[in-house]
């Protein structure tokens, strides 16, 4: 068995310890989450369904397979970034609903901030 072998044995055990209702419940509790009985026992099933996959997943020989950040090729839809001329301050100024002087006159947010 080789050292790659040996660590991957290491970090994925074959057999995964299955959650009880009370490590469903104490997980929910720390997640701030209300759930009743019939959740817990759904959300009990529905993790313990994630962790035998994960077994079977687990058992997969992936020695020949080079580790990868994205399972998918992500292409970048977005454009590149272009300088382009901007607003001057006067446009800004100009095209604002309430201004004064160089300003913008925006409404208060804070109470007792409203100007006499």
């Amino acid at each position: 068995m080789g050292a790659s072998r040996a660590c991957r044995a290491a970090r994925y055990p074959s057999a995964v310890a299955t959650l009880s209702r009370k490590d469903v419940k104490h997980v929910a509790h720390l997640a701030r989450l209300g759930l009743t009985a019939g959740e817990l026992a759904r959300l009990e099933s529905q993790l313990n369904h994630i962790l035998d996959q994960y077994t079977v997943l687990a058992q997969l020989d992936t020695e020949h397979i080079p580790p990868t950040a994205q399972t998918i090729e992500v292409d970048n839809i977005l454009r590149d970034d272009e300088v382009r001329p901007g607003l001057t301050a006067e446009d800004v100024i100009a095209i604002a609903p309430a201004s004064r002087g160089p300003y913008i006159v925006v409404p208060p947010i804070l109470p007792g901030s409203e100007e006499g």
